[in-house]
């Protein structure tokens, strides 16, 4: 079995736990176990009365449960929180936690696809069980929803161009592999700036292919129906895409951060902000871990 360490160094580890809140009797949510990083430092933290639920998708995860009476590891996309926590018969929680970012594990696994950096099947899926492949999108999607993916998810300028080598390229060869993949793509990028736009072009296939933001919508507002007035939602963004989505629904309540206001002109948010500045990691932390470079920290309290 790997170590947590090699599976996955927690992001702003103390900073997310401290947001929390932690009190004795406490019930919390995890909702990207992964490593269990920041579940571990949470039931360290957790009187024997508090319960501790960790969501993760990702079988892989599986290999990381921690054996503690008070530990509940639920294998389940985090936008079905709602479900589970009835399920479990638990009507409200104090606070939720979700780590956005990809663990360094599914990049350092060839065989998953989620990097340029090894060859193996175009696949990038977080649960191997369910769902289109990387492959499946890049084959059979219209060339204009293909470019729609790369210009929405990984903001990228060519995303027409890219779409349509793609398209005129899998009509020769089904593109399988990432292999055949960078094939095709690599040269559309220049090459000092190659490395920075294959990321993007990656992230906006992954992105697509977990149905990353859709999931991300429903359990922001699944969270919000949770948590006790008083609860704490902790959440670490690592893109502007998702950053945007947070902070959307920490400061209006709704993630199109349209603010709905009372007659009296005041904003009806189901949140105060704890940090009004967001809380970004110290540069020790950035040199241990350089995966954590680009996270943000928000916290809001339920009203």
């Amino acid at each position: 079995m790997e170590t947590e360490q090699t599976y996955h160094i927690p992001v702003l580890l103390d900073e997310s736990i401290d947001g929390m809140n932690l009190h004795p009797g406490g019930i919390y949510a995890d909702m990207t176990f992964g490593g269990g990083g920041h579940s571990k430092e949470i039931l360290r933290r957790m009187d024997e009365t508090s319960r501790l639920f960790s969501f993760d998708q990702d079988e892989d995860a599986e290999k990381n449960i921690v054996n503690d009476s008070r530990f509940t590891f639920v294998r389940s996309n985090f936008r079905y929180l709602h479900n589970f926590l009835r399920y479990y018969g638990v009507e409200e929680v104090d606070a939720i936690l979700a780590d956005l970012g990809v663990s360094s594990h599914h990049f350092d696994d060839s065989e998953r696809g989620f990097s340029f950096r090894f060859d193996g099947n175009l696949d990038m899926r977080m649960n191997k069980r369910a769902g289109k492949t990387a492959a499946d999108i890049v084959n059979t999607y219209e060339e204009e929803r293909l470019a729609d993916v790369f210009y929405l998810y990984g903001e990228l300028k060519n995303s027409r161009k890219l779409a349509a080598t793609l398209a005129k390229a899998r009509t020769q060869k089904q593109i399988v592999t990432i292999g055949d993949f960078l094939d095709v793509v690599k040269p559309l990028f220049g090459r000092e700036r190659e490395k920075k736009e294959l990321a993007k072009v990656f992230q906006a296939l992954r992105i697509e292919v977990n149905q990353e933001m859709e999931a991300l919508k429903e359990m922001l507002y699944a969270a919000t129906q949770a948590l006790k007035p008083g609860g704490r939602l902790v959440v670490i963004t690592y893109h502007s895409l998702e950053d945007r989505i947070v902070k959307n629904l920490m400061k209006t309540g709704n993630v199109e951060g349209k603010a709905e206001k009372d007659f009296y002109g005041n904003i009806q948010a189901p949140f105060r902000l704890i940090n009004n500045k967001v809380i970004v990691p110290s540069s020790e932390e950035i040199a241990r871990n350089p995966r954590s470079r680009s996270a943000k920290l928000r916290i809001a309290e339920k009203k």
